[in-house]
């Protein structure tokens, strides 16, 4: 709830309370919010949260909205609610969970397939995404669902169901979106699990950052020769994720991080239709082309700050708080002079 404080300066605060709207106040559809939500999952609503997303719903489907992977292996199944969540969207998700805890791993194969628009290795995408020592099995997939119901607001039906279901050990949450029109702008607000983190635009932190080595080789010496960090393609977005004075290390996929630098004063530039980039200072020595990279491997980055990361994507979750990243900062500067 968002609340507008009245009398600030006095001695007789008062709190008013602001009224929310729907995604439907605005004749958006569910399919509007599901899109909404699946594009921003990771690096703005979930950023802490590590998910694999492997498959949206079909039109005309008796499918949840979107599904996910953990580390683990298990389903992470969301159904949205553009308006009040009832009674009636519990029992709906898990009608979807029942279906979805028959997926073999074929199936849940082919979906990722379906997702990603071309074939793949499930199992190998897996072990890249969250850097596991060893690969799951394919038995190990979808062994437990976890079920999270997001609407605008939820009546006393919905919070008597889930509490119930929790109750009887199934693993279902809700969390509540709103939409404040404010001044003829419109904001939208999400709170996200466990705790509600989410780092604050204003706080500097530590992010690592992909080299888009996958898509193009010589995406780095585009970095590195000209002092910047870079967003290519449908990734570009990403770009916006980062802060003047944010600490960024360049992961360089099937090496580790090979440098770090921080984000100077100023805005994101377009370099061309695909390209967004923010200019930075290097604060470790930059790679030499033809010459061997010096780099800090991934493994060694979860040891030293004792997490770990989700890693198949342009930027790592979870961000570093400062003194996390001036850690890291340190240890890749001693592992560089050796």
């Amino acid at each position: 709830m968002l609340y507008k404080i009245n009398g600030l300066q006095t001695q007789t605060m008062e709190l008013e309370s602001l009224a929310f709207k729907d995604f439907s106040c605005y004749g958006k559809l569910e399919k509007d919010l599901e899109d909404l939500i699946a594009k921003n999952l990771l690096d703005k609503l979930f950023e802490n949260f590590k998910i694999m997303p492997i498959f949206q719903e079909r039109k005309r489907q008796a499918e949840a909205d979107i599904y996910a992977l953990n580390e683990k292996g298990e389903l992470i199944i969301f159904e949205l609610k553009r308006a009040t969540a009832t009674a009636d969207a519990v029992m709906q998700i898990l009608r979807y969970s029942q279906d979805a805890g028959k997926w073999s791993f074929h199936e849940i194969q082919s979906k990722y397939d379906t997702y990603v628009g071309k074939k793949t290795n499930l199992i190998d995408a897996h072990k890249e995404a969250f850097n596991l020592d060893e690969p799951l099995l394919p038995l190990d997939f979808n062994k437990k669902q976890n079920l999270i119901v997001i609407g605008s607001a939820a009546d006393i039906g919905l919070i008597n169901s889930i509490d119930y279901w929790k109750n009887s050990g199934i693993s279902i949450d809700f969390i509540p979106y709103r939409v404040y029109e404010i001044n003829k702008e419109v904001f939208f607000e999400f709170f996200a699990l466990p705790y509600d983190f989410h780092t604050n635009v204003t706080d500097n932190k530590g992010v690592i950052f992909d080299t888009n080595r996958t898509w193009n080789e010589n995406s780095i010496w585009y970095m590195f020769d000209n002092d910047r960090v870079a967003a290519f393609g449908d990734a570009k977005r990403f770009i916006n994720c980062l802060y003047p004075g944010d600490l960024v290390f360049f992961s360089h996929t099937g090496t580790g991080i090979i440098g770090a630098a921080k984000i100077k004063q100023g805005n994101v530039i377009k370099d061309n239709k695909d390209t967004l980039y923010r200019d930075v200072d290097f604060l470790t020595a930059k790679p030499v082309k033809d010459k061997p990279l010096k780099s800090v491997s991934f493994s060694d980055v979860s040891n030293i700050l004792g997490k770990s990361f989700y890693w198949a994507r342009t930027i790592k979750v979870p961000y570093l708080s400062i003194d996390e990243a001036n850690t890291l900062l340190k240890h890749i500067k001693t592992k560089f002079q050796e």
